[in-house]
């Protein structure tokens, strides 16, 4: 069975390259040669310029093929997965579109595995693995009152004046400010407009705790289903949501009026000049450590007192084997193809796994890329 790993942009190449050294047969699929053999051309014994009718030719039953191109190219690509009967993996979110396809992949025995990155990825893990010992544990009760937070955030190790520093085009992280939040607060849904309008602090539990600021991201409510919560729990809070350094809000303040008055092409153009402005003045510089933090935490509450509170949390940065994002978005998928090949990933549509032999083996990698990784009781 052959893996056909389709981009090699800087956050696919830890896995990709994980792969390769691992003895499997995998074929590099990149829209320019030179950076794929820039990349892994050490390693990779067949690197081809990625075109879709090229690569459904040679599909075949039982392969794998891997999306780390723009996310215009996931559905397509699932869409010949299913009908050459090969598995399907993407760190990105679950599309609707992507959605429609699990009756057919289901039918034609083809895993479509989603959301297997950082975040959304590691933090599904998390998710489930608070969510299963909280109901094992002697705290559980169906009438306690759950809080439930996932904050994720790529940030700059040393901090800059814009408190902001980028791995690949700012594009993407401009257009997701324009978009909306719900999440639960106070038992009840809370809309956001925009993410500057949310913004709170967040004391994460490190070994040095550390404040933060976080704000709601996109629709965190169908997690609740996705991570096995009972219809009939009492919700006071379910967020998932961006960490960022203190300060990011006051030094974006002028981007966020701007971006306040953009629409249609003119703001998109717009926006296209500000990403290239920053990424002018904001990348990383060659060998600059970034820095992940991610914190998922759950608790219960009973007659007003704490019964149960854990949080997941992770603290990783950059080091002589790369970025830190690089590492965990891309083992993550790495992980899901190998799943996939060992058939413990059932067919159809899916995110990352939450069966409990799966988070184990995956967290035990996952803790040889963070330089901290700890799950913290609170309740002593």
């Amino acid at each position: 069975m052959t893996i056909h790993w389709c981009g090699t942009g800087l956050s696919a190449i830890p896995g990709l390259r994980r792969l390769i050294e691992r003895g499997h047969d995998v074929v590099v699929w990149n829209r320019t040669i030179d950076k794929a053999e820039a990349a892994v051309g050490d390693i990779a014994k067949d690197i081809r310029a990625f075109d879709i009718d090229a690569l459904g030719a040679v599909l075949a039953p039982g392969d794998v093929a891997v999306s780390m191109l723009p996310g215009d190219w996931h559905v397509p690509l699932a869409e010949l997965c299913i009908a050459k009967g090969a598995h399907f993996v993407s760190s990105s979110y679950i599309a609707p579109e992507m959605r429609a396809l699990d009756e057919a992949a289901k039918s034609a025995g083809v895993a479509c595995v989603n959301e297997v990155g950082l975040d959304p990825g590691i933090d599904h893990l998390m998710a489930h693995w608070l969510v299963a010992d909280y109901r094992a544990s002697d705290a559980y009760d169906a009438d306690n009152t759950l809080s439930f937070i996932s904050y994720c955030g790529g940030i700059p190790k040393h901090a800059n004046p814009f408190r902001y520093k980028f791995s690949w085009s700012p594009l993407g992280v401009l257009k997701a400010l324009r978009s909306p939040s719900k999440s639960i607060r106070d038992f009840a849904e809370y809309d956001v407009a925009r993410p500057w309008d949310a913004i709170s602090s967040y004391q994460a539990p490190l070994p040095a705790p550390e404040s933060f600021e976080v704000y709601p991201n996109r629709d965190s409510i169908p997690f609740m289903e996705d991570y096995k919560f009972d219809p009939t729990w009492k919700v006071q809070e379910f967020v998932r949501g961006t960490l960022r350094l203190n300060g990011w809000a006051e030094a974006w303040g002028d981007v966020f009026s701007e971006i306040e008055t953009l629409s249609g092409p003119e703001g998109d153009a717009r926006l296209k000049e500000m990403s290239d402005q920053f990424w002018a003045e904001n990348a990383y510089d060659e060998g600059e450590p970034d820095r992940v933090v991610l914190c998922v935490a759950l608790k219960a509450e009973k007659d007003g007192q704490t019964a149960y509170h854990k949080t997941y949390v992770m603290d990783a940065w950059g080091d002589d084997r790369g970025t830190a994002m690089a590492r965990l978005v891309s083992f993550p998928v790495s992980m899901a193809v190998e799943s996939v090949l060992k058939r413990r990933i059932y067919p159809g549509v899916t995110a990352a796994p939450s069966e409990p032999a799966l988070i184990k083996d995956w967290m035990q990698v996952i803790d040889g890329l963070a330089q901290h990784l700890e799950v913290v009781d609170h309740t002593g």
